[in-house]
């Protein structure tokens, strides 16, 4: 089927970064930038610049069994520019959780939430949240969340607050707008989310606009005693957040590009471009393991979109880059910005295993 909207041509790979690289990273495949010690997935992503180079961090995940017993609480720090990767010190609590979130505010990461899973299936949305130093690669114990939430979008504000939006919550998902001021080390509510609550969303920010699309939504039982079902939720909001007050967004429906909005995808806001870009996930809602909630096996996208105007997001405007067929990755919490390219930490491919891979995305 031909596609309504404008295609671009994804390049194969980025420019290396100017910092000299071990012999190791000539073994790299193209679009390879660098390898974590270990695979893995639904992890915590998030960067930022260490004396002068920067630095992007993995934490918590799912490592390559993909049953209970593979959810982590490793992390791992990747040197951009040396394009090496190393372990460093995991989770303070040494508890392993899965679709946790990370920010980078004020020149430190804070990781919010995620969820356990015990060994009969069991499932627990985790109220934990840390300030990561990247200097001693030390952990704080910050306030928890209110709400404890999973497979959330969270999006830093004026480098002081962390917006997390929607999702998991043990048992439902839920249209809670979380804000926690870094300064303060306190929690408010928002304006609660709109549209239908969601897990596995995606989104990002650029100034005061932020742009949250997909995920899953849950579909109630069709009869009485029947088992609910989950359903892709292809709808994007948009939304203001009040500089004087910023537990104040005003959210408005955006149109989302003709195709389907993609489930765990990696997502940012990008300020040289003035928009939000998503990469990869899948059109397929799953369980952790990868296996859809239907039964079929989930695969990634293998390309990019985003809109062109992040201020009037119109479904003309929107523009799909296509990758190069079976690159694309899904089971993300992040997209790393770094000299005009974009990355993904870990994920997995499409034989939905769990991959070590740093994954670099250019586009024209």
């Amino acid at each position: 089927m031909k596609s309504p909207w404008p295609a671009l041509l994804l390049l194969a790979a980025c420019s290396p970064g100017t910092g000299s690289a071990p012999v190791t990273v000539t073994d790299l495949p193209p679009g390879t930038h660098a390898r974590l010690p270990e695979p893995v997935s639904n992890n915590a992503v998030a960067a930022i610049e260490v004396d002068g180079q920067v630095m992007a961090y993995s934490f918590a995940g799912l490592h390559e069994g993909k049953t209970w017993a593979d959810v982590t609480a490793d992390a791992y720090a990747c040197n951009m520019d040396l394009r090496t990767c190393r372990e460093m010190p995991g989770l303070p609590d040494g508890i392993g959780r899965l679709a946790s979130v990370a920010v980078a505010v004020d020149g430190a990461i804070w990781i919010f939430g995620g969820y356990t899973v015990a060994e009969d299936g069991s499932e627990r949305s985790t109220p934990e949240a840390w300030r990561f130093d990247p200097r001693d690669e030390r952990y704080t114990r910050v306030a928890d969340m209110p709400v404890p939430v999973d497979d959330a979008v969270a999006l830093p504000y004026g480098d002081r607050y962390v917006i997390l939006v929607s999702g998991w919550h043990d048992t439902d998902n839920v249209a809670d707008v979380q804000v926690y001021d870094t300064v303060q080390d306190i929690w408010f509510a928002a304006t609660p989310w709109p549209g239908r609550p969601v897990f596995g969303h995606a989104g990002g920010i650029v100034a005061n606009r932020l742009l949250v699309c997909g995920g899953v939504e849950v579909v109630p039982p069709e009869t009485e005693g029947g088992r609910r079902s989950f359903r892709r939720y292809d709808v994007c909001w948009s939304g203001t957040v009040d500089p004087q007050a910023p537990w104040q967004i005003d959210w408005r429906v955006a149109p989302n590009h003709p195709g389907p909005m993609p489930y765990r995808a990696a997502a940012t806001g990008d300020p040289a471009r003035g928009t939000v870009l998503f990469a990869g996930g899948t059109d397929t809602p799953y369980n952790y393991n990868g296996e859809g909630y239907d039964g079929s096996p989930a695969a990634p996208l293998d390309m990019v979109m985003y809109p062109v105007n992040l201020a009037a997001p119109r479904e003309e405007a929107w523009r799909m880059v296509m990758r190069t067929p079976g690159s694309g990755t899904m089971d993300h919490r992040g997209l790393v910005p770094w000299q005009g390219c974009y990355y993904t930490i870990g994920g997995m491919n499409g034989d939905r295993e769990v991959i070590a891979d740093v994954r670099e995305i250019r586009i024209r």
